[in-house]
């Protein structure tokens, strides 16, 4: 029998996509070859050195996943195994110290129960967002990597990324700016991806599109991925990706892509050109924070794609969204062990 846990006091469907402060994170210290074993803190800030190597070089990386009430009252983690996965490989990438899956899964698990009043009732359209980062502290002045590391999680309950929810918004292409370098680290979760888009995200908010979508680097001719996700065209009976080596592997776009072959689908993960825009019947821009926005047009100089009417989200694309909300929440069975329960 599960005990009823009493909620903060917060007007859970009105929340923003922002931090809001809850009771605890978890922090787990490397030195001398091994973590720790992980302590509760109630404190949200952090004092490191000023010569930190994460400050210094660059050593920080981080993930994104959410805790979700379910129908029958469980709390479920959606793949947290995924993103140990994937922060691994930014920690290999970045000689930073791997963190095992079943600390990584432990640590999520402590932290999301430690912050149990913070988890969304079910049926308000938040969830708990769940934020690892592990950054180099230990003091470096020349280059190379740090000596000493923190592994934290925080927390916080958060609503839509997109203020308007589930509706389509207008993408921008943009070429004055690159987001990640060929063989260099845009297929990894760090930072440092992010502040280089920047530039091309607050160009085209100034432009009036809330997301812009990015080229290779190399020959501006294949769709790499959005400021803020990953990119899916849906083509007749087919589910579209790119495929490089600067595009971030999505979780939430792996998933849609099990969903959508469990749906009939056929999928290709492949090299996409831009002019391939006139043929996709949908667009989608696909992540943890959003899950999927319906894309109405992408504007690329004086070219203008329009997908469906132009107007509202695709019969495919909704379909897609909402079955995997229905998964995550509890209301549609979990036929691939993706929810990890947090008891």
């Amino acid at each position: 029998m599960r005990t009823q846990t009493v909620k903060a006091d917060l007007d859970w469907s009105s929340l923003s996509f922002g931090y809001i402060k809850t009771d605890f994170n978890i922090r787990y210290h490397y030195s001398k070859g091994a973590w720790s074993e992980g302590e509760l803190f109630d404190d949200d800030n952090i004092s490191i050195n000023i010569a930190s190597g994460c400050l210094h070089y660059g050593q920080e990386a981080f993930e994104g996943l959410k805790a979700f009430e379910t129908s029958d009252g469980r709390t479920v983690v959606f793949r947290p195994d995924r993103n140990a996965d994937r922060l691994r490989n930014s920690c290999q990438r970045l000689f930073m110290p791997q963190v095992p899956t079943a600390m990584f899964n432990d640590a999520v698990s402590r932290v999301v129960k430690a912050n149990a009043r913070f988890v969304p009732p079910y049926g308000t359209g938040a969830s708990l967002y769940i934020r690892p980062l592990i950054i180099g502290t230990g003091p470096r002045i020349g280059l190379g990597p740090a000596e000493e590391y923190e592994f934290i999680i925080l927390v916080s309950p958060v609503g839509p990324y997109y203020k308007g929810g589930f509706n389509p918004v207008e993408a921008l292409v943009v070429e004055q700016f690159d987001r990640a370098a060929p063989m260099g680290v845009g297929n990894i979760k760090v930072g440092g991806n992010y502040a280089a888009g920047l530039a091309g995200d607050q160009y085209g908010k100034k432009m009036g599109y809330p997301v812009v979508l990015y080229l290779d680097a190399r020959e501006k001719k294949y769709i790499d991925e959005l400021s803020t996700s990953n990119f899916i065209g849906i083509k007749g009976d087919t589910y579209i990706t790119p495929e490089s080596n600067s595009i971030l592997p999505s979780i939430t776009n792996d998933s849609l892509s099990v969903i959508a072959r469990d749906m009939g689908f056929k999928f290709e993960k492949r090299p996409v050109e831009i002019s391939e825009l006139d043929g996709f019947d949908e667009v989608g821009a696909v992540g943890t924070a959003a899950v999927i926005t319906p894309i109405s047009r992408i504007h690329h100089g004086e070219k203008v794609y329009t997908f469906g009417d132009g107007q509202s989200a695709g019969p495919v694309v909704k379909r897609l969204h909402d079955r995997l909300l229905e998964i995550q929440h509890g209301e549609a069975e979990d036929n691939h062990g993706w929810l990890y329960e947090v008891k």
